[in-house]
């Protein structure tokens, strides 16, 4: 069973940082392009970064570029989004998830497994 767990969320003042983390089982972690997405309150979906299967290529929406890195850890199935200078408008639940293939191309709407979500609130 695929399984995706995120952590590492909560309230954070703004300018602050957080790194969330997604522990990934059930499924061959390190031959997928992963995803982070996030929801802000009464707005839809939105896709936020990706990562390839070996790390080598990550692409950023432009409102996180600079601030946020994305990052994994094959050995450990772990996939991680570094967020720093964050922004009363990051405030949202954040999801990793399964991209359908290994290229960064595979993700942006084509996930097909998702995690929980963990919520990051930037407020002070």
């Amino acid at each position: 069973e695929v399984q995706l767990v995120e952590s590492g969320g909560g309230l954070v003042q703004p300018g602050g940082s957080l790194r969330l983390s997604c522990a990934a089982s059930g499924f061959a972690f390190s031959n997928y392009a992963m995803s982070w997405h996030r929801q802000a309150p009464g707005k839809g979906l939105q896709w936020v970064a990706a990562i390839n299967w070996e790390s080598g290529t990550t692409s950023y929406i432009d409102p996180v570029l600079g601030r946020f890195s994305i990052s994994r850890d094959n050995t450990k199935n772990t996939l991680s989004l570094q967020m720093r200078n964050l922004k009363p408008e990051d405030t949202a639940v954040y999801y990793c998830a399964r991209c359908s293939g290994s290229a960064v191309s595979t993700c942006q709407g084509r996930e097909d497994y998702w995690g929980q979500g963990t919520q990051v609130t930037v407020s002070s």
